[in-house]
C-alpha cells in the first residue's frame, strides 16, 4: 500500500515532469483515494478503462493520456460525460 501523494511525487520526480513544456497537464488530475493499493495502468483515460478500474476494484488509475488537455473547456461533456 502507498499514499497517493508518496505515490504523486515519487512519479512527479522519477518523470521529471518539471523539465517539460507539454501540451497537457502533467500529475495528478483527478484525486480519489488516499492509500492506494491496487494500481490499473492503461493508455488513455476512457470510460472502458475506468469501467475496467471499477471491476478491478482499483484505488486509481495511471494513465499516458490524462483527461483533462490544455486549451481544452473544463466541462465534462462529450466523450467525458458518463450516461
Amino acid at each position: 500500500m502507498i499514499n497517493q501523494k508518496t505515490l504523486l511525487v515519487y512519479c512527479h520526480q522519477y518523470l521529471q515532469v518539471d523539465n517539460f513544456s507539454d501540451y497537457c497537464p502533467n500529475g495528478l488530475q483527478i484525486e480519489g483515494k488516499t492509500e492506494i493499493q491496487k494500481l490499473i495502468s492503461g493508455v488513455s483515460a476512457n470510460q472502458d478503462l475506468i469501467d475496467a478500474a471499477i471491476d478491478e476494484k482499483a484505488d486509481a488509475l495511471f494513465v499516458h493520456h490524462g483527461f483533462f488537455w490544455k486549451n481544452e473547456g473544463l466541462e465534462v461533456i462529450g466523450i467525458k460525460k458518463t450516461v
